[in-house]
């Protein structure tokens, strides 16, 4: 269960997921130079739109899809509070896979796996570069790029995954659905 997990904050405190039983939580992997960079805005927006109604929201910055992450933890807070207006809590800057992932991306990839990019040019052009890498990489649950969101319901299980290239639209309903 997702409050078994601790994760670390931006300023280095230690964040007890089971301070979170009852709230929707939206999990997501985050970047400050990539493509998928504007998704803040509406991030942001569902924070300030559903936060009082029991929403919150785990940033998780990570720098291993394309070093888009650069800074460090103040550098990268420091830029979405100036460029988004973020007002959401950030973590610490992490690896969402490999031998040095976050536990809670384990365990949330073990719940939701990788279903495809959808349709549009920006799930053709994601589709292709990573096809190029890995030609098997549509097998494996692991997190394909920044902005990948999991859902969390009110008691803890993980009902969704969506991929950068989902509309905001969408996670926006599934969040709704659930407060």
């Amino acid at each position: 269960m997702i409050y078994d997990y601790k994760i670390t904050t931006g300023k280095g405190e230690t964040l007890d997921l089971a301070t979170f039983k009852g709230k929707v939580i939206l999990v997501v992997n985050t970047a400050t130079g990539c493509g998928f960079t504007p998704q803040y805005a509406p991030i942001e927006e569902l924070y300030k739109k559903y936060h009082e109604k029991g929403l919150e929201i785990l940033d998780v910055p990570c720098n291993q899809f394309g070093k888009q992450a650069p800074g460090s933890d103040e550098e990268i807070h420091e830029f979405c509070q100036l460029h988004f207006n973020t007002t959401f809590p950030q973590m610490k800057k992490a690896d969402v896979n490999g031998e040095n992932e976050l536990p809670l991306f384990t365990f949330l990839k073990s719940k939701q796996g990788f279903k495809g990019f959808g349709e549009g040019k920006m799930a053709e052009m994601m589709h292709g570069m990573l096809l190029a890498s890995d030609p098997d990489y549509a097998s494996k649950s692991d997190i394909k790029w920044n902005f990948t969101k999991f859902v969390v319901d009110r008691k803890g299980e993980v009902v969704a995954r969506f991929e950068p290239t989902e509309d905001m639209a969408k996670v926006e309903e599934c969040i709704a659905s659930l407060l």
